[in-house]
């Protein structure tokens, strides 16, 4: 176990454990997306990218951007917040049979479940694109945001506090009977075996054993009030991120449902489209913002909602791009076709889609990673960051072994839920660069984070930046 950072009373050491605990993580992200962008290569330059060109060709370029970006938002809020159900399950079990938490029980299980939403989202939404088109993925979004909205149901009225608190009421009831009877079963005891009973001998026994019995109670009380607490904190936890889950998506879904429905309709190359997508952006960030009690999910909603805004966009931009460079080599003198020119516009547009949304989704998942990381660490510490780098380790040797059963998608999406446990690393590092006791503490964590993500990643100054700044800033993240 290395102890936290802020225990530490030596600058000098503390800002080398800082920085080894940074570095841990850095390298654990940093070695996740090599391997995500390995597959997000061999997906672009694979038949996956067909459906993508298809798609675009029959609702347009800001269609399809917008589409993929909400499919690879919502896959990862899935995975991530399935991951955290699993671990919260979990550790409720542990507290009714161990009574304790076991963090790295709970984490192993968070890190496979989500790996496993991830790979099997990953393979319906491959199966789906490749078989029906890209238009399925939009009644796919619509029939999954109905099923969330029945599951956040389902969830709210299972992870009742009634049904918790009446089993830790119930053992302590038996626990508190269990250690009356015993004292009546000595008292007995000791009356038969006394033949001549000593009154006074007697009495100081009794005394003894009655705080003996009081201070057994009080132990169970205590054990029982911080169950109640843990329990309550679990239980908020469940809440807020089902919360989140159901409703976070809908105003993404909201807008791919606008943007693609132009485009089904012949629209999708007008730019008033981009004018009413905006304005659709605008009125509902708006509308949540504006909320008297923002929750976790308003934000993340309108996070998401604005991602997905820049990756059509951004997707529209390229095929223009690449249409303005086409006209001038054309104005240069070389032979190009028309026909050529949108064939580049549309393969141009479709891996700008797909980059774009592996990247988003990434960020996603840390971002998400370092929510759950963030508060974990600074209750548990820097073993924390050791347990999730170890915990990805592990998932990504699970993930490479049937990576054939697989397929690409269901890699694709594996890869991706691994990365959530990268991020609880990330995040983990965060708390506790924020909560040491010394600058020395905190630029140490930074600098690890850093210099292990170059070593193991690549060397793009400007995605590790927005990286670490997305740990920092949602691991302090508390909205209810």
């Amino acid at each position: 176990m290395v102890p936290s950072p802020q225990k530490t009373k030596n600058p000098v050491m503390e800002t080398t454990i800082s920085f080894v605990l940074g570095a841990v993580a850095g390298c654990t992200l940093g070695a996740m997306e090599v391997l995500v962008n390995q597959i997000m290569q061999e997906i672009i330059s694979g038949a996956q990218l067909k459906p993508v060109i298809s798609g675009i060709k029959s609702v347009g370029a800001l269609g399809v951007g917008a589409l993929l970006g909400t499919t690879a938002l919502i896959t990862s809020m899935t995975a991530v917040v399935t991951g955290i159900i699993a671990a919260v399950s979990v550790t409720l079990c542990l507290l009714r049979v161990r009574k304790s938490k076991g963090w790295a029980v709970a984490g192993l299980v968070a890190a496979l479940a989500t790996t496993s939403c991830g790979a099997a989202l990953g393979a319906i939404i491959e199966k789906l694109s490749m078989s029906y088109g890209m238009v399925s993925l939009l009644w796919t979004l619509g029939i999954f945001t109905v099923l969330k909205l029945l599951m956040h149901i389902i969830v709210k009225y299972t992870f009742t506090e009634k049904e918790f608190c009446g089993s830790f009421t119930d053992a302590t009831k038996r626990e508190q009977a269990r250690l009356l009877a015993s004292e009546v079963d000595l008292r007995q005891q000791v009356e038969f075996e006394w033949e001549k009973p000593e009154k006074d001998g007697l009495t100081v026994w009794e005394s003894q054993q009655r705080k003996e019995i009081k201070r057994e109670q009080s132990k169970a009380i205590q054990l029982e009030m911080q169950q109640r607490t843990s329990r309550k904190s679990l239980l908020k936890v469940v809440a807020k991120y089902m919360e989140f889950l159901a409703f976070s998506g809908i105003p993404m879904t909201v807008t791919a449902f606008v943007t693609t429905g132009f485009g089904i309709f012949g629209f999708g190359g007008y730019r008033f489209v981009f004018v009413i997508l905006l304005f659709v952006v605008l009125c509902m960030s708006f509308w949540l913002m504006r909320s008297w009690h923002l929750n976790f999910w308003m934000l993340m909603g309108c996070m998401g909602m604005f991602a997905t805004f820049a990756i059509a966009v951004l997707t529209l931009h390229a095929g223009q791009e690449e249409a303005g460079l086409s006209v001038k080599k054309r104005l240069a003198g070389q032979a190009i076709s028309k026909e050529s020119i949108i064939m580049r516009m549309t393969h141009t547009s479709s891996v700008q889609a797909i980059s774009a949304g592996f990247y988003v989704s990434k960020v996603c998942q840390v971002g998400l990673g370092a929510t759950v990381g963030g508060p974990v660490a600074r209750e548990a510490g820097g073993k924390v960051i050791w347990w999730a780098s170890v915990i990805a380790a592990v998932v990504l040797l699970i993930v490479k072994v049937p990576s054939l059963m697989l397929g690409v998608g269901g890699k694709a999406g594996a890869l991706l839920g691994a990365a959530g446990a990268a991020g609880v690393s990330m995040g983990g590092a965060a708390a506790v660069a924020v909560r040491s006791s010394s600058w020395g503490g905190t630029i140490g964590t930074t600098a690890g984070m850093i210099s292990g993500f170059l070593v193991f990643g690549m060397w793009d100054i400007v995605n590790i930046g927005l990286l670490v700044c997305v740990a920092y800033l949602f691991a302090m993240t508390n909205l209810d």
